[in-house]
């Protein structure tokens, strides 16, 4: 029964694992991959010696940060709101609506996102910011904007699926703490600081060392698309997984484009050991008391 999975396992994810040997090489067509000319670590050294590395890395790390902060925190939050709700037509309801915009592809939310930015018709720049007597902003051209642009729509995008996970936590904590809680007195705060939260620790450690794992990945569409792929934004928005695309697609590049790739799993995967081994021994310490 596991032949297809391992099947599909090998050639989907092991396989192309040889293709890192391009990131060592003056990739010639003609020649090939494995004819193609050595040249060792020249395509890091390109790509580090340019500002670009340093951009791409800070953008990438601190967004990420944010996200993985900010989402967890309110993805908890809504997840003990609907876990107050105790009409169960009304929950799923909820659950329904935070969850439309997880299921929406990034393309139609960029043309949402346009619709509202766009300097000819944007509803901001052609009612909300005329009403608040200012004037309108170039978007798509002014880049400290975007940071929080798009903190804003992946909390919007991702949350309601993050939060879904949480809810499913909390509804498998036993309902005899929380009656024992109320014979004790605690109040509604109480018992979610000293019952709820502690229960959630598993999984709140778990969905976040699998963040942390991809800490050095981005959503590719939320970078490109949102942006509309606009220059002006590069500085704060070019992230790795973008890079690599306008390095290979832009400028056909692929040395480079793998090179930055190869970066990116690298760090990757030594934050998954890292995290791991530090929560692991988080743990261990924690059990001693």
């Amino acid at each position: 029964m596991t032949v297809p999975g391992l099947l599909y396992l090998v050639l989907n994810n092991y396989l192309p694992m040889f293709g890192i040997v391009i990131a060592f090489k003056n990739i010639n067509f003609s020649k090939g991959i494995w004819g193609s000319d050595w040249i060792g670590f020249k395509n890091f050294e390109y790509l580090f010696k340019t500002e670009d590395a340093f951009i791409i890395t800070r953008n990438t790390i601190l967004y990420n940060v944010v996200f993985i902060i900010l989402g967890t925190l309110l993805s908890i939050g809504i997840a003990i709101l609907l876990n107050e709700i105790k009409n169960r037509f009304m929950t799923r309801l909820y659950q329904s609506i935070i969850l439309l915009p997880f299921l929406i592809s990034m393309i139609i939310v960029s043309y949402l996102a346009y619709a509202g930015l766009s300097l000819e018709t944007g509803f901001l720049n052609k009612t909300v910011l005329p009403f608040l007597g200012m004037q309108e902003i170039n978007w798509y051209q002014e880049s400290q904007y975007w940071p929080y642009i798009l903190t804003l729509i992946h909390l919007w995008k991702g949350i309601g699926f993050s939060s879904i996970i949480y809810f499913a936590a909390i509804i498998g904590i036993d309902e005899e703490y929380y009656e024992a809680a109320k014979l004790d007195g605690a109040s509604k705060w109480h018992q979610i600081r000293h019952i709820t939260l502690p229960s959630l620790t598993p999984t709140i450690t778990m969905l976040t060392l699998l963040s942390i794992g991809r800490i050095f990945y981005s959503d590719f569409g939320l970078f490109y698309q949102i942006t509309m792929n606009s220059g002006a934004l590069y500085s704060t928005t070019n992230v790795i997984d973008t890079y690599v695309y306008r390095g290979l697609m832009g400028l056909g590049d692929i040395g480079m484009s793998a090179a930055a790739g190869l970066y990116q799993s690298v760090v990757g995967f030594i934050l998954v050991l890292a995290s791991n081994y530090l929560v692991g021994k988080f743990n261990k310490d924690n059990a001693l008391f």
